[in-house]
């Protein structure tokens, strides 16, 4: 992912079904529930499209959006984050039959998350 374009943004709620009618009712995104992840996602007509996630007080609390940032090489990227002075808080994990993420705290604190797509390896 040449760029390292923005690839989806996740928006943490205490009520994703509701969060996710919100903004679907408001900008006319088009909705998919995955029921085995209980996760609500979306897709814009333009940009990239993200997922709803339940706020769990620990990794995230309502209305946190993490945005995950693609690459190419998710192992080379963290060894930058920390040789930048950033911290991994989550190590590479996948995303069955989709690709991985892993997620991060730049030196300031801000939370992101790196993905690659399953079929780019």
């Amino acid at each position: 992912m040449a760029g390292h374009p923005i690839a989806h943004i996740e928006f943490a709620s205490n009520d994703p079904q509701a969060t996710s009618k919100f903004f679907a009712d408001l900008f006319g995104w088009q909705l998919q529930h995955a029921p085995e992840y209980d996760y609500t996602m979306f897709r814009a007509e333009s940009g990239p499209g993200g997922g709803f996630v339940k706020a769990d007080g620990t990794q995230n609390e309502a209305g946190d959006a993490l945005v995950y940032v693609g690459t190419d090489d998710i192992e080379a990227t963290l060894r930058q984050v920390e040789a930048l002075g950033g911290t991994v808080i989550v190590p590479k994990m996948e995303i069955p039959n989709t690709g991985w993420f892993a997620i991060f705290t730049e030196p300031s604190g801000a939370r992101v998350a790196i993905y690659s797509e399953m079929h780019t390896h």
